[in-house]
């Protein structure tokens, strides 16, 4: 995943939701995202798919520590890929759980990285790092994207 970063964005995501994250409730903000047809074609176009019957993301932005926000809920989509083999059309449910956590870019933990030179342990079936933001808003949508795509089998049969 990358620096998330709504002011400048290299690439605008069919789904974009830009949360102000700035004042968050305690409970949290809850987020629907449901595609339309324009978007669910730019999806499509975008993961190389035939096409994208629907598209839904349910997301709750809440606060998390003292200035980090965590991203937590699922992205369903029914999709249509060509087969590897045959290229006849495959029609999948993808149902993937979204969970990430974000700090501010000025955040002594969003500052600890590989700068230090020494060794850094990761756990592959571990919780990701954290990823760091700048401002006040987050891009919650084309963070699900992102998850939506990780969910796509590469290799439909």
């Amino acid at each position: 995943m990358k620096h998330a970063d709504s002011q400048s964005p290299a690439h605008q995501s069919p789904v974009s939701f830009v949360a102000n994250v700035a004042r968050l409730p305690q409970k949290g903000l809850p987020v629907v995202i449901e595609a339309d047809a324009a978007q669910r074609a730019a999806l499509a176009g975008e993961h190389g798919l035939l096409s994208v019957e629907n598209y839904r993301a349910e997301l709750l932005v809440a606060p998390w520590k003292r200035n980090g926000v965590e991203v937590s809920g699922r992205v369903e989509a029914d999709i249509t890929q060509a087969c590897v083999v045959s290229l006849d059309p495959v029609e999948a449910h993808i149902d993937e759980a979204v969970d990430a956590l974000f700090l501010p870019e000025q955040s002594k933990l969003g500052r600890l990285g590989f700068e230090g030179g020494g060794e850094i342990m990761l756990d592959a079936e571990g919780p990701d790092s954290p990823e760091t933001f700048s401002g006040n808003s987050i891009d919650v949508g084309a963070l699900a994207e992102q998850f939506f795509g990780l969910a796509i089998d590469p290799y439909p049969r």
